[in-house]
Parts: C-alpha cells; structure tokens; sequence
C-alpha cells in the first residue's frame, strides 16, 4: 500500500498502476495467489471502502493509471459548455497538455467504459 499513498493521501487522480504479477514478484509468489489473496477483500479508508482489486489497473505508463485518466476525463466531461461538449479529439490535447498521453481511441473507449455519450449525443440544443 506504500505505493498507493498519495491515493490514499489525495484521491483517485493519484492511483498509480499496479499489476498482479509485479506485486507477486515482489513478495516472492505466483501472480494467482495474489489474485485469489485478494479476490472478494475490502479495504476501509477515509475516503471509503475499496474492494482489493480495484487497486490493480491498466498502466498507460510507469506512473499513470487509467484511473486516474478516467477521472481527469470525468472532470473535464462535468465543467464543459453543454451547448458545445468536449469531442474525444479535444479530451486528447486537453489530457497531453495535463501531461498525460493518451490516444483518442483510448479516450473513446474510457468514455464508453464510464457510459458517457459522445460529444454530439451530449450537446443541448435550445
């Protein structure tokens, strides 16, 4: 859990990936006993109470999860002009200006995984 701290300190934009295997050759195990270990726990913390799985994500990088893209996407998604939505195009450059590189492809996939419409079905029109 030392590697989740600033998770744990700041929230969900600071989940840093982590895989199965890497924490089994950490400890010296197969990576489907840490799977079967943590299958089914939970753990309670200030900010709530996670399920032990949810701490192993899909890495775009050595430091960025897609947690935490999907929660800077999220953001974005709720503070923009519903007359004139964020595209997925544009989600991209804001997010490598954040210092995150993801393609749009990925970015149409998160916003699908999260049931966000795209931008033309998001649009209100008055």
């Amino acid at each position: 859990m030392k590697k989740q701290s600033d998770f744990f300190n700041y929230g969900e934009k600071y989940l840093k990936p982590m895989r199965l295997k890497d924490v089994a050759d950490e400890i010296g195990v197969h990576e489907s006993t840490v799977s079967r270990s943590t299958n089914g726990k939970y753990i309670r913390t200030d900010r709530g109470t996670y399920e032990l799985k949810e701490f192993f994500t899909n890495g775009l990088g050595s430091e960025v999860s897609s947690v935490t893209v999907k929660t800077h996407m999220r953001e974005m998604i709720e503070g923009e002009d519903k007359k004139k939505p964020l595209s997925d195009s544009c989600i991209e450059k804001l997010l490598n200006k954040r210092g995150l590189t993801v393609s749009r492809r990925t970015i149409a996939k998160y916003r699908e995984e999260m049931g966000i419409r795209s931008s033309n079905k998001r649009k209100i029109y008055e």
